[in-house]
């Protein structure tokens, strides 16, 4: 749906993720062109507008490992980030793309197909490959601008992400 759009694609080869997020707020509020982006982070957290970070958090594995926590714009839960996790995000001028998960996600489907990796959409706002879950997909809007980001988990440290993450 929206990769007929006319957009400035962004290849953002800075891992840090308070710059990271920084990046997209900015780019939302301050800004009327359409992105595409692409970005990885070093390993963080990164929680969701509402949610409480001491409980989504294991702090001593979290603090002993000098793992940095940022909160984004978007809901759901708190996610693990590092350099095997390549993150995604669209910035549209459409209001009415709000909620439509799907569309947004249907274009990395099929670029992922093109690639020989059979995924598909599932729930609210998760992909899958062979029933496993390897993304989770957030928005925002912002005025008339909606913001659309996404994880795409290939070969993160499991270990650090389950010791992590409660």
């Amino acid at each position: 749906m929206y990769k007929e759009k006319l957009m400035r694609y962004i290849y953002n080869s800075i891992t840090d993720p308070y710059f990271n997020l920084a990046l997209e707020e900015y780019l939302l509020k301050h800004n009327e062109e359409e992105y595409f982006i692409l970005w990885r982070n070093e390993p963080c957290i990164v929680v969701g507008k509402n949610q409480n970070t001491l409980s989504e958090i294991h702090f001593d594995f979290v603090n002993d490992n000098n793992i940095k926590v940022v909160r984004r714009l978007t809901g759901g839960g708190a996610v693990f980030h590092d350099l095997g996790n390549l993150n995604f995000t669209f910035i549209v001028n459409d209001a009415s793309s709000f909620n439509d998960f799907k569309g947004f996600v249907l274009t990395i489907i099929e670029t992922l197909s093109t690639l020989g990796i059979k995924a598909e959409f599932s729930g609210r706002n998760d992909m899958l490959i062979d029933g496993k879950k390897f993304s989770g997909n957030a928005q925002c809007k912002h005025k008339e601008r909606v913001m659309h980001h996404g994880t795409l988990l290939f070969s993160s440290n499991m270990r650090d992400l389950s010791a992590a993450l409660k």
